[in-house]
């Protein structure tokens, strides 16, 4: 019989893929969790703030008889200042921190807001932590790889020779998601595209709304669902577009159910993402999951999720619009000719399958017994 832990979770931004992570894995999982968490907003309060708030909210829970084997926790929160405020019980368990994003390298709306605390705040929970773990290997190389540059720009006591210790810690660990009905026969129409990302400019939705104005003016066929977390400030391509394509949408703006957004994938051909930034890509591998075919930039942790080095390169684009479009034309003609998949129509299903939360929390819940057992 499998070992089951005492898990301590702890998570400052209880929203999103920090959510969807905790609950994924905790339904799957063999282990007892005690997850304390604060509501996901005001996410540089919660990076200042957590380690205190968290830290009473364990001793509320020890005082309530609570015990605990290892903890586990996000990037969001400063671990060193969390240990250093509880008791000596809980200081002395091993540790895990979860790289999501890191504050280093995840791009910001006004350069001249850059804080170096948030960043420094990334490093102390990497050092201080058991292991670290990060959600894809392009995330690990970028955050290690950029650290050098961004230390050397401080006044003096560079601690460079740190970023050793945390790159000989550290794993990469993909998140999981669930398994997504298998879809059932198509819907006639045209060829569908969904592209789903937040409505803001690192998701380059310029990139996607051009592309579509080439396969418009070729009289190519398709319907549109544009879908996503939407902000107060949004780009101003989406109203234009949304006018401009107005006749191809099925699918605007955030989908308020996950039924929908997951209906939105289930009637896809083809799921497109023009992403500039993108730590691991949850969208693009749901997509996959429900059968529509990807179509995303050779780049960040595509090429790592994708299988490119794998007979994929069909998956993917290099280059601006002309290139996308040439790409979805060609889509257009083997989808016309009902070919898309050239006879293999699971050939993504079976490439993300490794990602299912049913496959994914057994391997990260055996990977939570092996560092308790070799501390």
């Amino acid at each position: 019989m499998t070992k089951t832990l005492r898990v301590l979770a702890l998570e400052p931004y209880h929203g999103g893929s920090h959510k969807a992570f905790l609950d994924g894995w905790m339904q799957y999982s063999q282990h007892e969790w005690t997850v304390l968490s604060l509501p996901p907003w005001k996410w540089k309060w919660r990076m200042r703030h957590s380690a205190i708030t968290l830290a009473n909210q364990t001793s509320e829970k020890i005082r309530e008889g609570g015990d605990w084997d290892i903890i586990f926790c996000s990037d969001m929160l400063n671990l060193a200042e969390y240990l250093g405020l509880v008791p000596q019980s809980i200081q002395k368990l091993p540790s895990i921190v979860y790289f999501h994003e890191n504050q280093l390298t995840y791009p910001v709306a006004h350069p001249q807001e850059f804080d170096f605390h948030y960043v420094l705040t990334n490093l102390i929970t990497a050092l201080a932590a058991t292991e670290v773990w990060f959600n894809s290997l392009y995330h690990q190389n970028i955050f290690l790889g950029e650290l050098r540059g961004f230390l050397k720009r401080m006044p003096d006591f560079q601690p460079l020779e740190e970023i050793e210790d945390v790159r000989n810690k550290s794993f990469v660990r993909h998140p999981g998601i669930h398994q997504l009905p298998k879809r059932e026969k198509r819907i006639p129409g045209p060829m569908r595209i969904v592209w789903a990302a937040r409505w803001e400019h690192d998701k380059n939705p310029e990139l996607f709304f051009k592309s579509l104005q080439i396969l418009k003016a070729r009289k190519v066929e398709f319907r549109i669902s544009v879908m996503g977390e939407q902000f107060r400030q949004s780009p101003d391509v989406f109203d234009s577009a949304r006018k401009e394509f107005a006749d191809h949408i099925d699918r605007w703006g955030y989908q308020q159910e996950r039924s929908d957004y997951e209906a939105a994938l289930s009637e896809a051909d083809i799921f497109v993402s023009t992403a500039d930034h993108e730590f691991f890509g949850f969208s693009v591998i749901e997509a996959a999951a429900a059968g529509a075919f990807p179509l995303v930039p050779e780049k960040l942790a595509y090429p790592e999720t994708l299988g490119l080095d794998s007979g994929n390169e069909d998956f993917f684009f290099k280059g601006g619009a002309d290139q996308l479009a040439e790409r979805l034309i060609q889509l257009s003609e083997k989808f016309i000719n009902n070919n898309l998949w050239d006879d293999d129509p699971d050939r993504a299903i079976r490439i993300v399958e490794k990602f299912f939360w049913k496959t994914k929390a057994r391997l990260l819940d055996l990977e939570l017994i092996r560092i308790l057992e070799r501390n």
